[in-house]
């Protein structure tokens, strides 16, 4: 008997209906089911991070020289025709297709997104790919993009398949170089990829032999070194590094692919050295990595490189592009022409979501010396109100030093003791200072790795020499850097999980690039989130209209009243809040200003930058048990009728609370889950897990039992001791070498004349363990 279309599962629909209809005109080999998009977002709840499905496409329907051409969405045939169409639009403006479709077996319905049309068609006239590519050479696309567009993706090696925004983001260049634009900019949140993609389009538009000479800049030499180690390495037989003192300049025309720092192309002198080693018309694409830096300024001296090359297609690329009355990306390389944010980057689960633990300082607001108080070497002490914004700029308290690296040394302890922690100063010298205290607030961390904290400035040979190691996934240290700027942008610090923020930031800019340090995602390796810790209420800047919001050009831009707040060529402090520094600034020791937290929250905020919420984890803990369990006798009540004990913890899970974590957090890991919660709830003193072993066995418990049963139970016992309640509810327990001496688990279940004897011999030992006294 044939079963009802109506009642067949979405998975059989596919198979009866929607398959064979699209193969009738589609080649199998370009037809691709349940297509990965995203890597399901991570959310944060409580002390635990859990991440959503990820998102799949049913169908995509490929070119024969595969381009994504056509997104199709399947649904149960109890559903409408149309009712996947939502979801089908969704996906294809994700990937940049024209075409949705959605069918339930009955029939497709379509959506053409140049058009605006829906229409239905039955299953029988389902379109084919020329078809659909005669509709877009309709829309003016030309043999040449088509071509362009037809160079396939780098994929061996072990490189990775691209992302569907970086699809995106690639396609959407190669379009625009072939329809002739010249200046392009690129905008991708830090850690989605940009200089991987910058690698796909030089790979294709060589392919094509579109363009042969190729000049990437940078402004700093871990950029550069990056790129050409890590995703440019499949070119390295025709890339070469720029060096001025050691370039050959007769021979260097010989090479394809060109890396170099602005700074090579000057000199000492301000002499234009690119110049001598390259006619202007010798590239014909130039790379501009973080072009919101120095070649954003119209009269900067790096820009005088790009005027040089103008005859080259010029592609600019940032995560934030700077746009001020002096400073527009937009006015040189015109709107985007595609953006992936820093909020899309977290919906997708390709980047790490984040806490935010506000520190407020007893002295933040404001501290006065006292009359005629003079500092450390006997100079007198302005009589005025410092505040967040004088400090280590014009005035260095030594007890406020050691409070923040106490709060940092502090968190570290508590959590992670070798997370790698950026603590970004308001100077170099502010970060020598702090890389003093922090060595001395971890000594027996740097008793066994020397080199736990070092400073990474510019001006630190032996710091910079470190950041190879500290940015590593292997090595294990460093672990704290303390640093100004030169860690503030472009670096991949793939493990970072603590940015302390300990420097006045107002631009937008250069508070996007810092929390971009942390927005790496290695979820199995473990970095699932990060933490920022502000000292000094930078992060109010997530309250600004402008935290994620569109790219807009300032609309005093080239009126010639905009002032330059930036160093040369964007080099400097060109984002801090400076106020002025005085050629002297008093040092005030800890017996002249006391300093010490006075508040401390922590905040999850959304992808808009809007607070989620506001809580400690100690009072989200205990409101949610109150919540589950009511007071402390109905707790105790659901504890011992709990058959298994795990079942707690995991109703706690899902409210987002990871006991296990949270007791290590609080250095309470050798503490029952019974006594912890008890504590935290109830206030209640806890117990270790040893004070109720001993107090099983002072009570005699175990005498009820003899011979082999009774060495069980002392081993498990002793297993308790060790790993927790949870361990010893699980028969697998059996299994461990401790027990191997008593048999495989079905002889031991034998000694207690059974598994349920069994059973009941290990609900008596947890019964015993929770009497009171």
């Amino acid at each position: 008997m044939e079963t009802r279309k109506s009642s067949l599962s979405e998975e059989d629909i596919k198979h009866r209906y929607i398959t064979p209809a699209i193969e009738r005109v589609w080649p199998a080999e370009d037809i691709r089911m349940e297509v990965p998009l995203t890597a399901g977002r991570v959310n944060i709840k409580g002390n635990m991070e859990t991440r959503e499905p990820a998102k799949f496409a049913d169908y995509v329907l490929y070119t024969p020289a595969g381009q994504p051409l056509a997104i199709v969405e399947a649904k149960a045939n109890r559903r409408a025709v149309s009712y996947g169409m939502q979801q089908a639009k969704t996906y294809a403006e994700m990937l940049d297709i024209r075409f949705a479709y959605s069918s339930n077996g009955d029939a497709f319905a379509e959506y053409d997104f140049k058009t605006g049309s829906e229409r239905e068609l039955p299953l029988a006239a389902f379109p084919s790919p020329d078809e659909l590519l005669a509709r877009l050479r309709e829309d003016g696309r030309t043999a040449a993009q088509e071509e362009l567009l037809a160079q396939p993706f780098y994929t061996a090696e072990g490189t990775y398949p691209p992302r569907y925004y970086q699809r995106v983001a690639v396609d959407r260049t190669l379009d625009a170089i072939a329809r002739g634009k010249q200046r392009l900019l690129l905008v991708m949140a830090t850690g989605t990829g940009k200089t991987y993609t910058a690698f796909q389009i030089i790979y294709r538009l060589r392919r094509a032999g579109l363009k042969r000479k190729i000049l990437y800049l940078a402004d700093r030499n871990i950029l550069v070194d990056q790129s050409i180690e890590q995703d440019f390495r499949p070119l390295a037989d025709v890339i070469h590094k720029v060096n001025y003192a050691k370039d050959d300049r007769t021979t260097i025309t010989a090479y394809e692919v060109y890396f170099s720092l602005y700074q090579q192309l000057f000199g000492e002198n301000d002499e234009e050295r690119f110049r001598e080693l390259f006619a202007p018309d010798f590239f014909d694409l130039v790379v501009i990595d973080e072009c919101h830096r120095g070649s954003a300024k119209a009269d900067s001296r790096w820009r005088r490189i790009l005027d040089y090359f103008q005859s080259a297609t010029q592609l600019g690329m940032t995560a934030t592009p700077k746009e001020t009355a002096y400073v527009s990306n937009i006015d040189y390389f015109g709107a985007p022409v595609y953006t992936y944010s820093l909020r899309q980057g977290i919906d997708d689960g390709f980047l790490a979501p984040f806490r935010v633990i506000n520190v407020k300082l007893n002295i933040g607001d404001g501290w006065r010396p006292r009359r005629g108080q003079r500092d450390y070497f006997g100079r007198e002490i302005e009589n005025r109100i410092y505040n967040n914004m004088d400090y280590d700029y014009r005035i260095v308290l030594e007890d406020r030093i050691r409070e923040v690296a106490a709060r940092i040394t502090d968190y570290l302890r508590h959590t992670d003791r070798m997370a790698k922690t950026i603590v970004f100063c308001a100077d170099e010298d502010a970060a020598e200072r702090m890389r003093q205290e922090l060595t001395r607030q971890n000594a027996d961390m740097m008793q066994q790795y020397p080199n736990y904290v070092v400073r990474i400035t510019g001006s630190d040979p032996y710091g910079k020499s470190q950041l190879s190691y500290f940015i590593s996934i292997a090595a294990p240290t460093p672990v704290i850097a303390t640093t100004s700027q030169l860690l503030s942008t472009g670096v991949d610090c793939k493990m970072v999980k603590l940015i302390a923020l300990d420097e006045n930031i107002s631009s937008m800019t250069m508070f996007k690039q810092i929390i971009g340090r942390g927005t790496r995602l290695r979820y199995d390796e473990g970095k699932r989130s990060f933490v920022i810790m502000d000292f000094r209420g930078v992060t109010r800047l997530f309250a600004d209209p402008d935290w994620d919001g569109p790219l807009i050009e300032d609309p005093a831009y080239g009126e010639g009243g905009g002032k330059d707040t930036g160093s040369k060529d964007g080099g400097g402090k060109d984002d801090t809040d400076n106020p002025g520094e005085p050629a002297e600034k008093p040092y005030v020791r800890a017996d002249g200003c006391r300093v010490y937290t006075i508040q401390e929250t922590i905040a999850v905020y959304d992808t808009d930058g809007k607070l989620l919420q506001q809580e400690n984890i100690i009072d989200y803990t205990r409101e949610n048990i109150l919540g589950q369990f009511g007071d402390l006798h109905a707790f105790i009540h659901e504890w011992n009728a709990a058959e298994k004990k795990q079942a707690i913890a995991a109703a706690l899970a899902q409210k987002g609370i990871d006991l296990d974590k949270l007791k290590h957090d609080m250095q309470m890991s050798d503490v029952d889950d019974f006594d912890f919660i008890c504590h935290i709830a109830y206030d209640q003193k806890p117990l270790t897990r040893r004070e109720r072993a001993d107090g099983v066995r002072r009570r005699d418990f175990l005498s009820r039992y003899s011979g082999a049963a009774r060495e069980v139970l002392e081993t498990l016992l002793d297993s308790y001791m060790n790993l927790g309640i949870k361990n010893i509810e699980k028969i697998d327990v059996l299994r461990m070498k401790d027990f191997q001496k008593f048999g495989k688990p079905g002889h031991i279940a034998r000694l207690f004349h059974g598994k349920k004897g069994y059973e009941e011999a290990v609900r008596a030992l947890e019964q015993e363990l929770y009497k009171a006294g």
